[in-house]
């Protein structure tokens, strides 16, 4: 599903990643874990497409997405790709079910389409019941599972998460991690986490850990 070989990245003279490989397989979850200032963010934003290696070789479903245009590389991101930040980044004017619909719409989808593929996560993930809430109206965890929603609504190859339960109490965090892996039983996604919750780390299927911009 995913390649990634000998990513390296620096700005100016600070060597961020100094040579990272890994592989990513269908319905695999993937935790990387790290210190402060290991690269675990600079490496999934490039994982992502939000940033650029400066060198190595990188695929997702067998597509090197920096070759793409950037109108290419864009629709790519957002029928591949789904990302889960460690803050929701839900937008406060739309409710829940509109909030999971946008990238369904920016693909082109029907409104039609797309609420009914929305209102169909959100049943999945037990907020069918909050659809017409907005941010502001419904708890911090309920808010990270619909920022889920939003993430599947493409169906897209890989999640990427970001410290997903970083800002989510115990309790919050806890059903949140049996989530993803509810979904991959349910749907075969992979997911890719970032996250500094060991525990969860090591529940995935395989722990990663970055030190000074080498994979140990």
């Amino acid at each position: 599903m995913l390649k990634a070989v000998n990513l390296t990245k620096n700005y100016g003279n600070l060597e961020i990643l100094k040579g990272i490989s890994l592989e990513v397989n269908a319905g695999e979850i993937v935790s990387i874990v790290g210190s402060s200032g290991a690269g675990k963010t600079t490496l999934l934003q490039i994982l992502g497409t939000l940033d650029r290696p400066d060198n190595g070789y990188f695929s997702i479903d067998g597509v090197n997405p920096f070759k793409l245009s950037q109108r290419e590389l864009a629709n790519f991101r957002n029928q591949k790709i789904g990302f889960v930040f460690q803050f929701h980044q839900l937008l406060p004017e739309f409710d829940s079910v509109e909030n999971v619909m946008i990238p369904a719409m920016i693909r082109g989808l029907s409104k039609k389409d797309a609420r009914e593929n929305a209102l169909l996560l959100l049943e999945k993930v037990g907020l069918q019941d909050r659809a017409n809430h907005r941010p502001n109206e419904i708890s911090g965890g309920e808010q990270q599972r619909i920022a889920v929603c939003r993430a599947l609504v493409n169906q897209p190859n890989i999640v990427f998460a970001d410290e997903p339960s970083g800002n989510l109490d115990s309790k919050n965090a806890n059903e949140l991690h049996e989530l993803f892996f509810k979904l991959r039983e349910e749907l075969n996604q992979s997911f890719v986490i970032v996250t500094h919750n060991q525990e969860f780390a090591l529940q995935a299927d395989r722990m990663l850990r970055i030190q000074d911009g080498l994979m140990i």
